[in-house]
């Protein structure tokens, strides 16, 4: 009598079962593209322009704000092409208040799913990054018109945008986790963030240029890790010029940092987090 097809086979011709860890990253993964999908779908539902409000809104912030400043408030007059430096300040910015303020709510807000579902918890604060750089990149697209609007053609220097956007993410993605940590056990997190990204806004040089601050406004600004990506992608995108070695630094170092706390925070009280969600 024949052998069976599975008899014959040999212990060595076995498929391979998947690690767990490379299951868990590829349920990460799918879980990731699903909530980024589901975010962007609530955020231009019945929208009549859709996504064309992401590019239309910081065209349309940069010219009020060009407006104002210039004309009234008279900040942005010494900065050459003001309306570019604005646009790339504010967009940039924009990432980190976005990011933070929606990943600060993430876990809060999937309650629910996370008493039903063993899921990941690290998920939600990064996903909303994720959503941020999405809208992110239609922001570029407007920074791009300003751009063909004052004659300024790109350069090879964009081959940095890559590692701007590296800094930034990981920087932002350390911040989200660490609200998101905090906001479960502190719900006045929420409303503290709020007016420390008010704060933080006008501590960083989007609409005015630091030459118009004292010398020691200066130095403090300096430290200030917004004021040193935002500089790093006007070099890139208004200055034409490669970002120096400490301009990399001074991006490299306060990412890694957040980064490292952030997940630090996060990973030390998530599995407390279901008894005061």
């Amino acid at each position: 009598m024949a052998a069976s097809p599975a008899a014959q086979t040999s212990p060595g011709s076995a498929t391979p079962k998947a690690s767990p860890w490379t299951t868990g990253l590829t349920r990460d993964r799918f879980i990731l593209k699903e909530l980024v999908s589901r975010d962007f779908k609530n955020k231009y539902r019945r929208s009549v322009l859709g996504v064309a409000w992401s590019v239309l809104n910081p065209l349309l912030m940069m010219i009020v704000m060009a407006a104002v400043f210039s004309n009234f408030m008279r900040v942005g007059g010494n900065i050459p092409n003001f309306p570019l430096y604005l646009i790339i300040g504010n967009t940039t910015f924009s990432l980190l208040s976005e990011s933070s303020t929606a990943g600060m709510s993430s876990i809060i807000d999937n309650a629910s799913l996370l008493k039903k579902v063993k899921i990941n918890r690290i998920v939600f604060p990064l996903e909303k990054v994720v959503f941020a750089l999405v809208n992110f990149a239609f922001s570029l697209i407007a920074v791009a018109i300003v751009m063909v609007w004052f004659q300024i053609p790109p350069s090879w220097n964009i081959l940095w945008i890559p590692l701007f956007l590296a800094y930034l993410l990981a920087f932002c993605a350390g911040i989200s986790m660490a609200l998101s940590a905090l906001s479960v056990f502190f719900r006045d997190v929420m409303h503290l963030w709020s007016v420390v990204l008010i704060a933080w806004t006008y501590l960083t040089p989007i609409f005015y240029s630091m030459d118009i601050l004292p010398e020691v406004m200066q130095r403090i600004i300096h430290f200030n890790p917004m004021y040193q990506y935002i500089t790093y992608l006007r070099e890139i995108l208004l200055y034409q010029q490669a970002p120096t070695l400490l301009q990399n630094l001074w991006c490299l170092i306060p990412a890694a940092i957040m980064l490292f706390v952030g997940w630090l925070i996060f990973a030390r009280s998530q599995r407390r987090f279901i008894l005061f969600i």
